[in-house]
């Protein structure tokens, strides 16, 4: 069966979330208090409708509680969506994933019972930072306050070398998990791949080991 999705609030967040689950093949029902937004999403969720998801009774009617998850996108008033996440708390939902402005406003909704928290513009703004200081880094993923996950570009210091040539593990203390070339992705690259200029390492590891492998290896200008 296909899972079904709740999205509340229809911002650019949340219109993001609700148009991307909706490609997927999945069952969205869009949630706002703006018509015009609805409107907007009538053909692209599999139900829109202009409700005040602060409302038990609103929500209750829309059969809220069995809902695979929910995706709480409200914008700037914190207020909604702390109340909005608590009323779908209390009514049982699986899993909540709600979108913060702040970290203070995060802390509120991990306290009220949140299952997942996140923060599209600051993650986001991290991801751009990352790849304006390194032309090589491709992507970055933050795991957690200290380890992430970065796709590198090979350039010509590592190319025409093998993963064991160039001891990374050792060295560095970063773990290759995949090498992408061309339309290929090799998982769990065995210690003699040779690694070829344009490749792009998927390496994981503690934030200050990958700065010292950018900085190694991979800040070159071909």
């Amino acid at each position: 069966m296909k899972k079904q999705f709740a999205v509340i609030g229809l911002g650019r967040f949340g219109g993001s979330v609700c148009h991307a689950l909706s490609k997927q093949g999945m069952e969205v029902l869009a949630i706002d208090t703006d018509e015009d937004r609805i409107n907007k999403y009538a053909n692209i969720a599999t139900h829109a409708v202009v409700a005040d998801a602060t409302d038990d009774n609103t929500l209750k009617s829309l059969g809220i509680r069995n809902f695979d998850h929910v995706v709480v996108a409200i914008g700037d008033n914190i207020q909604s969506s702390i109340l909005t996440t608590l009323m779908l708390v209390e009514q049982g939902v699986k899993h909540i994933t709600v979108k913060a402005q702040n970290d203070y406003h995060e802390k509120v909704l991990n306290k009220i019972g949140a299952h997942k928290v996140v923060h599209p513009e600051r993650d986001m703004g991290v991801r751009i930072a990352h790849n304006v200081v390194s032309k090589n880094v491709l992507d970055y993923l933050e795991l957690s306050d200290e380890y992430s996950i970065v796709e590198l570009m090979a350039g010509g210091m590592v190319s025409g070398k093998s993963i064991i040539e160039l001891d990374i593990r050792a060295k560095y203390g970063c773990n290759i998990m995949a090498i992408k070339r061309a339309d290929e992705i090799n998982v769990s690259p065995q210690a003699d791949e040779m690694l070829e200029h344009g490749d792009i390492l998927i390496v994981i590891g503690a934030d200050s080991d990958i700065n010292r492998l950018e900085q190694a290896l991979f800040d070159d200008d071909d």
